[in-house]
């Protein structure tokens, strides 16, 4: 039966394209899914990605729309135009993004065997990519839109790997495509890095490679350098390109928000503590991904202020997998039909160095942890699942068979019965509050939902908890003052706005809605003040620029409004006919006709109806006659 498997199994296409065709179909349930969650805030909401003409100018924008975009601190133009481009296609049809998704999930599953084939043999390679397919932590990443940043930058990540391998020996004489190659290599480093940040592992993974390939010791080290030195030049002006541009988009390199309630990480030991017990969770997400969770927040995962038993438990198995990888590592030089189990210390190095910038290590990343961040690390882990099983079926094919058979039937069932969970934004909702009322998002969450179906009392009694539950995080203190406000609940959210503005004085969004509630309360100083704050963190708000052009007409200070109310225009606020009047009325009264007549001109043109016409022409009489400007 294993002479009969291996022959069946001769060709790592054939492997690869078995494997893509279980990953397609064990996520096919996805195609009934709609938008959820941050689909709804990317998607559906953000009306500027919803027009392709757009797309240039948003590529070099923040990826998050609107209040939080610089402080999330995410540039992702890969992504943000494979959104774009698909929206101009299928508009708001949940089902053909849903199957791009599936595609490219498969398509990394046939990478995924195309490599592990160049490194070890194809039961290897096919055993492996069978996990991959089917491994319940990817279904985040599959089953939710946007998770196509994941898959994406994997796809880009996978290719520029093979494309490397096809490049000869680290230690060969250079070849006279080489530079050919190291171009292509770093076009598709570059397609990875501007889809998803942790892609700029790339280079450590392209030692690793080499390494695994052909030893690498301190006498070898001088004769690779002198063979690679090109590539990694070209790589490392590729990222710093990049992080120039990111630093110009976002004002930093990595300034994220901290993970919610984890304000203690900001100090050094509480993270080495915290993120020693993430490592338990990792290896549990890889080797028994049955429970799962959209959240990890701290109440899911909690911040560790001393060594505990998860931590101590999470550093012990970092330091047995370390171990293992070393000394697996003694073992002859991975190539193409070979089983040496220095697969196993490359799989383990794979997954700690693309793990790392989404780790909290060097920086904060936004999230504790999150199952879609787990996309590309897990490459590593099921290569070491592969050569584990193809072991197995070496020394005993039929238990092999069975082991093989339960792995992936348990792992394919608890992939196609999480995959509904990203059904939409009520399932996600859902599901989250009954896994894990305890968290502090859950609460969020529900009083976002009570808020949403006007039980504002409740609502509110469910963001208190969340408060009480995560402290006084920026950005929940600030989203709940911004619901209050649309409660009409001024004062409540004004407490909240200042002391969220106290914790974070150099952002400026909690002052521009309190800029927006004084302006609603017709406080117009107040609006004023807090307006020009906000402005000056942030100067491309639509919103608060309009605030800030309303407080200074009020006042007579007609002149000064007009290029407030053009940023307006600007940034988000042209597609309405009432800002283009308005602006209109602005220009009479300083006596400039002609742009009057223009802006009266673009009101027009976004009229929808006869009766909006006739607004825009009684609107204007009264100032057909310009005033003097104060």
């Amino acid at each position: 039966m294993s002479r009969d498997f291996h022959t069946l199994l001769a060709g790592a296409r054939g492997a690869a394209l078995l494997c893509a065709l279980v990953a397609a179909l064990v996520h096919a349930n996805t195609l009934g899914n709609r938008f959820a969650y941050d689909d709804v805030h990317i998607l559906t909401e953000n009306e500027e990605i919803q027009d392709a003409r757009n797309l240039p100018r948003l590529m070099l924008e923040p990826y998050w729309p609107g209040d939080w975009g610089e402080e999330l601190g995410l540039w992702r133009p890969g992504t943000t135009l494979a959104l774009g481009l698909q929206w101009a296609l299928w508009k708001d049809r949940g089902m053909p993004y849903h199957l791009v998704n599936v595609l490219a999930h498969a398509l990394a599953t046939a990478l995924v065997v195309l490599l592990l084939a160049r490194l070890a043999t194809v039961p290897v390679a096919l055993l492996g990519g069978l996990v991959f397919a089917v491994h319940p932590v990817h279904v985040e990443a599959v089953a939710n839109i946007v998770g196509l940043a994941e898959i994406q930058a994997a796809v880009f990540f996978l290719a520029a790997c093979l494309l490397h391998l096809r490049g000869g020996g680290a230690l060969a004489r250079p070849t006279a495509c080489g530079i050919g190659r190291t171009l292509a290599v770093t076009a598709l480093y570059l397609g990875a890095f501007l889809t998803k940040e942790s892609a700029v592992a790339l280079p450590g993974v392209i030692f690793l490679l080499d390494a695994a390939r052909e030893r690498i010791g301190f006498r070898e080290l001088g004769a690779y350098l002198r063979r690679r030195w090109t590539l990694y030049a070209v790589l490392a002006g590729a990222a710093a390109a990049v992080l120039a541009v990111r630093f110009a988009v976002l004002g930093s390199l990595a300034r994220p928000l901290g993970p919610l309630g984890g304000d203690l990480l900001q100090q050094g030991v509480p993270r080495i503590w915290t993120v020693a017990g993430i490592w338990t969770h990792y290896v549990r997400l890889m080797v028994f991904p049955l429970d799962l969770s959209a959240d990890y927040s701290p109440e899911v995962l909690p911040i560790a202020l001393s060594w505990n038993a998860l931590g101590i438990v999470g550093l012990l198995l970092a330091l047995t997998f370390l171990a293992l990888a070393w000394a697996t590592w003694r073992d002859r030089d991975l190539a193409p039909g070979s089983g040496s189990t220095r697969l196993v210390g490359f799989g383990v190095i794979w997954f700690v160095i693309t793990v790392s910038p989404i780790s909290n290590v060097f920086f904060l990343a936004g999230v504790l942890l999150a199952e879609r961040t787990l996309y590309l690390p897990s490459v590593g882990a099921v290569a070491v699942a592969g050569w584990l099983l193809a072991r197995v079926l070496r020394e005993r094919p039929r238990t092999a068979w069975v082991l093989t058979t339960a792995v992936v039937l348990l792992m394919g069932a608890r992939s196609w019965t999480r995959n509904p969970t990203w059904q939409h934004t009520g399932t996600v909702f859902e599901t989250m509050i009954a896994d894990y009322p305890q968290s502090g998002r859950s609460q969020w969450v529900l009083g976002d939902l009570f808020y949403m179906q006007g039980r504002v009392s409740e609502s509110l009694r469910a963001y208190r908890a969340a408060i009480g539950i995560l402290g006084g995080h920026h950005q929940l203190v600030t989203e709940i003052g911004k619901k209050l406000i649309g409660a009409e609940k001024h004062r409540a959210a004004r407490f909240l706005l200042h002391y969220a503005w106290r914790e974070e004085p150099e952002w400026g969004v909690a002052p521009g809605y309190l800029a927006i509630s004084h302006f609603q309360e017709e406080e117009r100083t107040e609006a004023e003040r807090f307006a020009r704050v906000s402005l000056a963190a942030d100067p491309d708000q639509g919103v608060v620029s309009h605030v800030l052009a309303g407080a200074l007409a009020q006042r007579g200070a007609f002149a000064e409004a007009i290029p407030w109310h053009e940023n307006a225009i600007r940034n988000g606020e042209g597609h309405s006919w009432q800002q283009w009047l308005t602006l209109a009325r602005l220009r009479l009264t300083v006596a400039d006709s002609a742009g009057a007549l223009m802006a009266r001109d673009s009101a027009r043109a976004r009229a929808a109806t006869e009766d909006q016409m006739g607004q825009i022409e009684r609107m204007l009489e009264p100032y057909s006659k310009p005033a003097p400007s104060s």
